[in-house]
């Protein structure tokens, strides 16, 4: 463990993980007029689109992960931009289904390479992409995923808090 980490608790290690990558996303993304955020939005519909889906924005938040409040803000910027469309469900008046334009299938095609590549230099020292420790690795943060997380309340009735 480098020096830098001696005594983090993992949930600092995770925390610190997550903003290398994103701040690195959003560097290699942004010269193509993309954030991190945006990223995932787009990469998601463009694998979405590959297996015949077109989600409505409910559904992509629940894939990504983010708010759907997020979702819609950030379709309605990508919307703007040219690499989305937004269009009323026929089955659900109220929903709104998300597509990528043809711009928006080049602009994603094009992130996911440079987004591919920093995937490759950070899974390096396991061994790269198809290596046993990065399997191993992919199966740990699935199970750390896929665990429900509940705030604790001690006998006061406040939550309890670890720092990050």
């Amino acid at each position: 463990m480098s020096a830098a980490y001696e005594g983090a608790t993992p949930g600092f290690l995770v925390w610190r993980l997550s903003m290398k990558w994103r701040v690195a996303v959003d560097r290699a993304v942004s010269p193509l007029g993309l954030t991190h955020a945006q990223y995932s939005v787009v990469a998601t519909l463009y694998g979405m689109r590959r297996s015949g889906e077109r989600p409505s924005q409910r559904r992509l938040a629940d894939r990504t992960g983010l708010e759907a409040l997020y979702v819609s803000k950030l379709a309605r910027s990508l919307e703007s931009a040219g690499l989305l469309e937004r269009t009323r469900d026929p089955r659900d008046p109220r929903a709104v289904q998300l597509a990528l334009t043809p711009r928006g299938v080049e602009v994603t095609g094009q992130a996911i390479e440079l987004v591919q590549g920093l995937l490759r230099q950070l899974l390096e020292p396991f061994g790269g992409l198809d290596g046993p420790r990065t399997r191993a690795f992919m199966d740990d943060l699935t199970t750390l995923l896929d665990t429900p997380l509940t705030p604790s309340a001690d006998s006061t009735g406040t939550h309890e808090t670890e720092q990050s």
